[in-house]
């Protein structure tokens, strides 16, 4: 058990403008992480610009997901998703060469993937709901991964997502529609298309906000959460409690492990 000592912070960038699904998305990051919100600052890049950030300052990097996507045709992307796109880019590099704590969830996939060189596009795209995930050789010796079942369901729903890895990329999980579910740059960033921070009453909730941005038929949203509420969707948020656990930075002190 770790003694209770000051962490830096961790950071979670958001791209949902819409208040419901963002907050909900932060809530849900500090209740799997194991997080007070102290230790947990959100920039919502809809609503303001990244501005400067000094890796030093943070024990560790979050990219939430949302309607955005890195594949879509450019004369399509609005100011805001322009500047956003830009901006993480930039910083994602940054992350990469410095080997940086990073989670990105969903879209971090798309932009994670586009600074290392990964081919992004809609090819194996999924319909909102639960995956089965099946870990890779890799990702079963992955400290975020180590322990969990080899298969296990998760949530999620995405227009694109990784056609083929660069070969200095590990993949780590995939699913039965999406050959690359999860997958590791250097030894600590990550990007995994599904989420870890999502349970069930989370996926409602983002069904509820997005039933309009095309990705299923509005009429089915009811359908869908009855058909999410039977899976077993358990295994998930602890990727995300172990990169919190693993990661967290102390502040003035050393840590204690107390068998």
């Amino acid at each position: 058990m770790q003694t209770n000592l000051e962490h830096a912070p961790f950071l979670l960038l958001s791209i949902r403008a819409e208040d419901e699904a963002a907050d909900d998305e932060y809530y849900a990051v500090l209740r799997f992480g194991g997080l007070e919100e102290k230790s947990l600052h959100r920039r919502r890049l809809t609503h303001e610009d990244l501005g400067r950030i000094d890796l030093a300052d943070w024990s560790g990097i979050i990219l939430g997901g949302g309607p955005y996507n890195v594949s879509d045709p450019h004369g399509e992307k609005d100011s805001t998703q322009l500047r956003v796109e830009r901006e993480l880019l930039e910083l994602i590099a940054t992350i990469v060469d410095e080997d940086f704590p990073f989670l990105g969830c969903c879209y971090g996939v798309g932009t994670l993937g586009t600074v290392v060189g990964a081919t992004i596009d809609r090819t194996y795209s999924e319909p909102v709901g639960a995956v089965t995930v099946t870990l890779t050789p890799d990702g079963r010796g992955d400290p975020l991964f180590a322990d969990l079942p080899e298969v296990f369901d998760a949530y999620g729903g995405h227009k694109e997502a990784v056609t083929a890895l660069p070969a200095h990329a590990v993949g780590l999980a995939s699913s039965p529609d999406c050959p690359v579910q999860a997958f590791r740059v250097g030894a600590i960033a990550y990007a995994m298309q599904f989420h870890p921070e999502l349970d069930v009453d989370g996926l409602s909730t983002r069904i509820d906000v997005y039933s309009n941005h095309g990705y299923f038929a509005p009429e089915t949203a009811e359908d869908l959460k009855s058909a999410a509420r039977e899976r077993d969707v358990t295994h998930p948020p602890t990727i995300l409690q172990r990169f919190v656990q693993r990661y967290a930075r102390p502040i003035g002190g050393v840590q204690e492990v107390v068998p």
